[in-house]
């Protein structure tokens, strides 16, 4: 391990760097790494054939090989496989998507944007996936040329690791394939930087019961990864797993179509719904058991629900890095979180392979961002990395802060603002070379986004409520939420103190 040294960590080897995805998160990285001005050959592989990873919609619900019942953990194996139209392998082939057809985001359009691109003008306030996927198509007209699209990264693998005067440099094999010719093809970088997601192994819990259930009832288990519209749940009764944003929004849909009340199955409450459980839907606790002859689903409080047509689990997916397998030490175990990783983003080990958005919880775009912008400039030299012992001290705070389990990579509010800020002044410390600046200026975080971050489950609420309405909704304040008028409520209440 190169890395044990008491001094900084700086790199100055860096010339060729390899982005693995072409998502909202590897787009950011390919801006950033761009503005450095540094590097000889930056390039992305993306598997689609277009930018926006997930965003890409696809309409097929076809097991792409990650379903399994239960499926507990991650594997070596689980390489996404594409999925080929009509098994013609002379049409294009698709990655299978999460998103469904009537998703909305769950981040209101002025919080979910790019520092340098607004989303438009006339998008409903929490914008359909085509908007997304149309957005993120615009962003990313001036980095297209550095994407391989249809090419699958398969292993990436350390050749070497050195430090000399100049600083720590490293070297990484990444193979890859491409989906349409099945030409393979082995390059070396000097760094890597993952940005490929995490919503491609779900997460199935174990229960007893549940393997029989599915051998006998196939169809009547699903994953909100094959969700695709409520008219395939008309009539049955349904339970959702799960009450995070997939839980709420798949049950709510679900809900206009199944037999009443949708049956959901939670373990805790959820910050993103306030207020009184909705009257179409039945609380409960996890699931204890399940009985196939009966269908019935026995909860941890004793109670039970009887004639189950469909379970639905909402419950998240996995962190699988496959191609990274070989790497040591290892990076995932159980699925969970990554491991040994550096403000959730270098590997502290060989820090010249980089993470973007590992966290939940989270306002993705600005996130990618800020991340992108300290890669940047550490790997153009410009930004220090602590020494090793230091980075897994900060590691083991997290841990004893947050937790081992799924919770490491979670930023809730506050603190997922705050870490935008965080690392935004972190990057922008980098040194400037020549008296002159350089680089991609990342966003930063004032009162407007902090009070915009807090209500927004509230704002989501209030436009779910207004029905096909809601499509009509562009702005905050048509819902009643005015960030002035907030700020002069403050004032007259410090003033009544004094």
């Amino acid at each position: 391990m190169a890395t044990t040294s008491a001094s900084n960590i700086k790199f100055n080897h860096v010339q060729n760097i390899a982005v693995i995805g072409a998502g909202p998160s590897g787009l950011a990285a390919l801006k950033y790494l761009s503005a450095e001005n540094k590097f000889k050959r930056i390039v992305a592989f993306e598997q689609r054939s277009a930018p926006g990873g997930l965003w890409n919609y696809t309409a097929e619900d076809t097991d792409d090989g990650s379903f399994a019942v239960p499926k507990t953990r991650p594997t070596k194996d689980d390489l996404e496989k594409p999925i080929w139209q009509g098994g013609d392998k002379g049409r294009n082939p698709q990655f299978l998507s999460p998103v469904y057809d009537l998703l909305e985001t769950n981040i209101p359009k002025q919080l979910m944007r790019f520092s340098d691109l607004e989303m438009p003008e006339e998008s409903q306030l929490f914008p359909k996936h085509p908007t997304i996927k149309d957005y993120l198509a615009r962003y990313a007209e001036d980095v297209n040329h550095l994407v391989q699209f249809d090419t699958q990264v398969l292993d990436v693998r350390l050749l070497d690791s050195r430090v000399d005067q100049d600083g720590l440099k490293e070297q990484w094999s990444v193979k890859t394939k491409g989906v349409v010719t099945g030409e393979e093809k082995e390059e070396v970088f000097d760094a890597v930087v993952v940005a490929n997601g995490h919503f491609f192994v779900p997460f199935i819990p174990d229960a007893p019961g549940i393997k029989e259930w599915h051998q006998e009832h196939p169809g009547s288990i699903t994953h909100s990864k094959f969700y695709r519209n409520p008219e395939a749940f008309k009539d049955k009764k349904v339970i959702v797993v799960g009450n995070s944003a997939s839980g709420i929004d798949i049950g709510t849909q679900v809900a206009t179509q199944c037999k009443l009340p949708l049956v959901n199955s939670i373990k805790s409450s959820s910050y993103l719904s306030p207020g009184p459980t909705p009257s179409f839907k039945r609380e409960v606790p996890a699931i204890k058991q399940l009985d196939p002859s009966t269908r019935t689903a026995i909860f941890e409080d004793g109670s039970s629900e009887s004639s189950i047509d469909s379970i639905i689990f909402c419950t998240g997916y996995f962190y699988s890095l496959p191609f990274l397998s070989t790497v040591s030490p290892p990076l995932v175990t159980d699925g969970t979180r990554v491991r040994h990783t550096y403000q959730h983003t270098f590997f502290a080990p060989h820090p010249t392979l980089s993470f973007i958005v590992l966290n939940q919880r989270i306002i993705p775009f600005p996130t990618s961002e800020v991340q992108s912008a300290a890669i940047a400039r550490a790997y153009a030299g410009r930004l220090e990395l602590p020494p090793y012992a230091q980075m897994r001290a900060w590691e083991e705070h997290t841990l004893a802060v947050n937790g081992e389990g799924n919770d490491f990579h979670t930023l809730a509010f506050p603190r997922d603002a705050d870490y935008i800020n965080a690392m935004h002044d972190w990057a922008m410390s980098a040194q400037e070379e020549g008296g002159a600046a350089r680089g991609k200026t990342p966003p930063r975080w004032g009162e407007w986004h902090y009070w915009c971050r807090e209500r927004f489950p509230e704002i989501k609420k209030a436009f779910a409520e207004r029905g096909k309405a809601r499509e009509q909704v562009k702005t905050l304040e048509e819902l009643g939420f005015s960030f002035e008028r907030w700020k002069e409520e403050k004032v007259v209440e410090a003033q009544s103190l004094l």
